[in-house]
């Protein structure tokens, strides 16, 4: 668990529409096995370390005849970024996909101060 001190706590929040391959035939919507779409992710500030970053789905346009598979993952978090990734598999045919996100981290201060030797 973090215990953060709240004058250090930083919170940061997007949302991102992933792609819409439905527009030209691309490999979600027309493809079948695994895919896999990866993005990066910039935080508008740094945090002092690897903040907690939550993912979701805010928008799903999938076709009803196939299966609804997928799974969306935040990875290699960073104070300054991390990777939205999102995948699908099988017979699946996803036409769009938009994730919202929030991290949550400790954050640097003006009373920071570190001494040189």
């Amino acid at each position: 668990m973090w215990k953060i001190r709240t004058h250090r706590m930083g919170i940061d929040q997007g949302s991102q529409v992933l792609f819409s391959d439905y527009k030209h035939n691309g490999r979600m919507w027309s493809g079948e096995g695994e895919r896999e779409f990866r993005m990066a992710v910039d935080f508008s500030e740094p945090f002092l370390t690897a903040p907690a970053v939550k993912v979701s789905l805010s928008m799903w346009d999938v076709d009803h005849s196939t299966n609804q598979r997928m799974d969306i993952s935040a990875e290699n978090v960073g104070a300054d970024g991390f990777d939205l990734v999102f995948r699908t598999w099988g017979d699946s045919r996803i036409a769009r996909v938009r994730a919202d996100w929030i991290a949550l981290g400790e954050v640097p201060h003006e009373d920071d101060w570190e001494l040189s030797s």
